[in-house]
């Protein structure tokens, strides 16, 4: 492949010098401060952060496919890099567990909320909240809509997934409880327990038996 290019290239070794002794860094730094919305930007890409880094400065470490933040010399995040694509000004990558806490508060919000289409985990959410919005009053809707992005950050978000293409198929809306209680763990009865304290005077007759 250098056949057409072998008196440049010999042109060039001549000069190269000797490699550095320590390996460089394949990485670039930067700063990012995780805003009250749980949100930083890299390179002009928005991602979501865990709620306890809300108010903190990170450091990133920018590597080629994926990128790190760094607090006090800990690494507390680790994602896959976003690139800008062709047709998309402002690329996102919302971790709807991140938010979840904030949105359960204020389920309101969610209407209109910015980062809304953003952070569906899969189609079928975002299917579900489109016929929630068009056939329930807003209020309603969103509070069945963030409901059911609780329960699935509690771990059911397969398996919830499921049961939303089912009733999109049956054309019916979901009931936010009657998921709940089929998908959150059954808590069990606590047996009672009666603790019957012994008297004193019972020791006495053990010491006495003995000797």
């Amino acid at each position: 492949m250098n056949a057409r290019v072998a008196k440049r290239l010999a042109t060039e070794r001549a000069v190269l010098r000797s490699l550095p002794r320590r390996r460089t860094a394949e990485y670039e730094e930067l700063p990012a401060r995780v805003s009250k919305y749980a949100i930083f930007t890299v390179k002009g890409v928005q991602y979501s952060a865990p709620s306890r880094l809300i108010g903190h400065r990170l450091t990133v470490r920018l590597y080629a496919q994926h990128f790190e933040c760094w607090l006090g010399g800990v690494k507390v995040l680790e994602r896959e890099r976003l690139t800008h694509t062709a047709g998309c000004r402002h690329p996102r990558d919302i971790d709807y567990r991140h938010l979840v806490g904030a949105l359960k508060k204020k389920p309101g919000a969610f209407a209109r909320w910015a980062l809304r289409d953003a952070v569906f985990p899969r189609e079928v959410y975002r299917l579900t909240w489109e016929r929630l919005a068009a056939r329930r009053p807003e209020r309603e809707a969103c509070k069945t809509m963030v409901g059911l992005l609780v329960l699935a950050a509690d771990g059911h978000e397969a398996q919830l997934a499921q049961r939303l293409e089912q009733l999109i198929a049956l054309d019916q809306l979901p009931d936010l409880q009657a998921l709940t209680e089929q998908l959150s763990p059954r808590t069990g009865a606590v047996p009672e327990v009666t603790v019957e304290l012994p008297q004193l005077c019972d020791y006495d007759r053990l010491l006495e038996s003995r000797s």
